[in-house]
């Protein structure tokens, strides 16, 4: 008689999907030898524009870096911290405000004006309004009965 093998169609579900997370942490890292990684974006668009919000409390604007190339946005950003020997007398329980430099990449829709970026920064939110090109925007076609 030959020996049966047993399938376990859960345990190759969850092999794989302990896979994929240490694929997905390995792109998008939640730390990085004690540095702040990229801030956390919403990006949505509107008829006209793009409008991307970062958040990045702690930063001030002179701070911040911004690159639009084509349709690659980055936003750089680095905080100047509090002197190290001033550290090295603490004894820290928790340490969990961010210090040090981020960036963060991302691609835009395309058929945007780049040059015609506007940037605001108010309580920690960065706020970029994109303008969208004309051939980008969406527009409506009426359709005639004959």
């Amino acid at each position: 008689m030959s020996d049966l093998i047993r399938l376990d169609p859960f345990g190759e579900l969850l092999a794989m999907q302990r896979r994929l997370d240490r694929m997905y942490n390995n792109l998008y890292p939640t730390e990085s030898k004690g540095e702040p990684t990229a801030s956390a974006l919403d990006m949505y668009e509107t008829d006209n524009e793009v409008i991307v919000k970062v958040s990045v409390p702690g930063f001030k604007p002179e701070d911040l870096q911004i690159t639009l190339t084509g349709d690659t946005l980055t936003i750089k950003g680095e905080s100047k911290s509090e002197q190290e020997e001033r550290d090295e007398k603490r004894n820290y329980i928790r340490r969990e405000i961010r210090r040090g430099a981020f960036q963060r990449t991302v691609m835009l829709p395309s058929g945007v004006k780049g040059d015609e970026t506007k940037a605001e920064f108010e309580n920690g939110l960065l706020v970029l309004t994109v303008p969208k090109a004309e051939e980008a925007k969406s527009k409506t076609i009426q359709v005639k009965t004959k």
